[in-house]
């Protein structure tokens, strides 16, 4: 029964670029109506295709609007078990920037391998993956890392975990039981970005740490090369927005916008009632089965830090 202020921001403040989504299965022509509708100058598309299948995912996009279009590649495991995977790696690495790539990411998934019968998830910062890393920069490109996900997602899942319904829902996301806890992962991906300080990264969905933001900002402290998203994560910064805010003042020139949700015109402009209004306890941008039983909180961010966060901090990782 809360009455509060309801500001619909129909485009955001200042042009917007999505660093982080996900088109593959979308027409372009589609995209850019709500693009156009929504203020958004650009969107990166992370393909989760490898191969020719993403080249000619990249090719479709960038034949509808060169301009409006970017693409991160999807590291491509086949062929792990060779001694020669990492040289195989940077050749891919090299093709995929000729078609016009802008980074490559790193998920979860990790080159899962079978080896004695078991499967085995090959660690992060595994030596043999080097080459790969020390690549991209040298190519001016970014690599993002999705090696872990949010601390619920680790528990069981029961009447207990805070996003069951999301677990039940998509129970394959969860890390309950997995081989690695979720601070050898953490762990596991800085020791890779400390090591290659040439190289620029950008930690997913605030570096996987929505819920402790000492811990991501543990990470931008300790490496000047790298930044943050803020993709699918405003369910968590919404709801401690005195933390989130000032951390948002902080480390303005090191977050991106990102929305990593289907492009859809009311998902954007509840990011930007995230972003730019004090509206008070709304519904966040989520999927169907949502991420959790509570509302969020507007940030009401400065010009100077929208400016960095829609659009600045990206077109510095951008070719």
């Amino acid at each position: 029964m809360l009455a509060s202020s309801h500001h619909t921001i129909e485009k955001a403040r200042f042009p917007v670029i999505d660093y982080h989504n996900h088109l593959d299965s979308l027409e372009p022509r589609d995209v850019l109506h709500i693009m156009d509708a929504c203020g958004i100058e650009k969107i990166v598309n992370i393909t989760m295709k490898v191969g020719r299948e993403a080249f000619g995912i990249m090719d479709n996009f960038h034949h509808a609007s060169p301009d409006r279009f970017d693409t991160i590649g999807w590291m491509d495991w086949s062929g792990v078990e060779k001694n020669d995977f990492a040289q195989i790696s940077c050749d891919r690495l090299e093709r995929l920037v000729e078609r016009g790539a802008v980074g490559i990411k790193f998920w979860k998934d990790l080159g899962l391998h079978i080896r004695d019968g078991y499967g085995q998830l090959l660690r992060i910062d595994d030596e043999r993956l080097a080459p790969i890393f020390e690549k991209a920069g040298d190519l001016g490109i970014a690599v993002m890392f999705h090696t872990a996900d949010p601390d619920a997602f680790f528990l069981p899942i029961d009447a207990y975990n805070e996003r069951f319904e999301e677990l039940a829902a998509h129970p394959d996301w969860a890390f309950h039981n997995s081989f690695y806890s979720k601070s050898d992962l953490l762990d596991q991906r800085d020791r890779v970005i400390s090591r290659h300080p040439q190289t620029k990264f950008v930690a997913a969905h605030v570096a996987e740490s929505g819920e402790n933001l000492q811990r991501a900002a543990q990470l931008l402290e300790t490496c000047p090369n790298v930044s943050i998203d803020i993709s699918a994560r405003a369910s968590e910064l919404g709801r401690q927005p005195y933390a989130a805010r000032h951390f948002f003042l902080k480390f303005a020139d090191r977050i991106l916008f990102g929305s990593d949700l289907l492009p859809e015109e009311n998902m954007y402009r509840l990011y930007y009632r995230f972003l730019e209004t004090d509206d008070e306890y709304f519904e966040y941008p989520s999927h169907a089965s949502r991420q959790g039983r509570w509302n969020i909180y507007g940030l009401y961010l400065p010009d100077d830090v929208l400016r960095k966060v829609y659009r600045e901090n990206a077109l510095r990782l951008l070719p």
